[in-house]
């Protein structure tokens, strides 16, 4: 069980737990949560392995900060892109292809949220499993305020969106069009199966 906030021993001047926190994010979006070691992390750090349980107590923990760090950032860009809009349906385009664009872009963060699933950890399933829902709830949230028929099931509604959303890793290419483009092409999708 890891606790919900990721401890420290200490605040020192020499810090570098941003740094860890960034090669870790890189190396599980890349090779996944299973294949990297804290020896692995350590090595790309530079640094020895003892030094790295200083700033995090195990793994898990250290996963914890980065799916934590991952969903606070993404949260705070859509929750800023949906601010923008004022037609419902316009703020979940935003939101979509806000969280696009974080998931395309060279934010390790956001893939490891999005590939790293909660049950991928059984140790840590409770605690990962709380901050995708919090950050999951903005597209509930979204999807609530759309004026939808009682007909329509709001829940797979929304998993159908970020499902679509983060199967793109696996296809994406730039001749696919723009994040926006894809977004606004889900939502167009979406749309019409349901005024239909």
């Amino acid at each position: 069980m890891v606790s919900k906030k990721a401890p420290t021993k200490t605040n020192r001047s020499d810090n570098r737990k941003p740094e860890i926190l960034d090669t870790a994010a890189k190396l599980f979006s890349e090779k996944g949560y299973h294949a990297v070691s804290m020896r692995d992390i350590a090595k790309t750090t530079g640094m020895l392995p003892g030094s790295l349980y200083y700033h995090f107590s195990s793994k898990e923990n250290l996963l914890f900060s980065v799916y934590e760090r991952g969903v606070s950032v993404i949260a705070a860009k859509v929750d800023a892109a949906t601010a923008s809009q004022e037609e419902p349906w316009d703020k979940l385009a935003a939101a979509c292809s806000t969280h696009l664009e974080e998931l395309l872009g060279d934010n390790a963060y956001a893939q490891v949220v999005t590939r790293i699933l909660p049950q991928d950890v059984e140790s840590i399933r409770e605690e990962l499993g709380e901050l995708r829902d919090g950050y999951e709830n903005r597209f509930k949230e979204l999807i609530s305020t759309l004026g939808l028929d009682e007909g329509v099931d709001q829940m797979y509604m929304r998993l159908l969106l970020l499902g679509a959303l983060n199967s793109t890793l696996s296809w994406y290419n730039k001749k696919s069009g723009s994040p926006t483009a894809i977004s606004e092409e889900l939502i167009k999708i979406v749309g019409q199966k349901i005024k239909n």
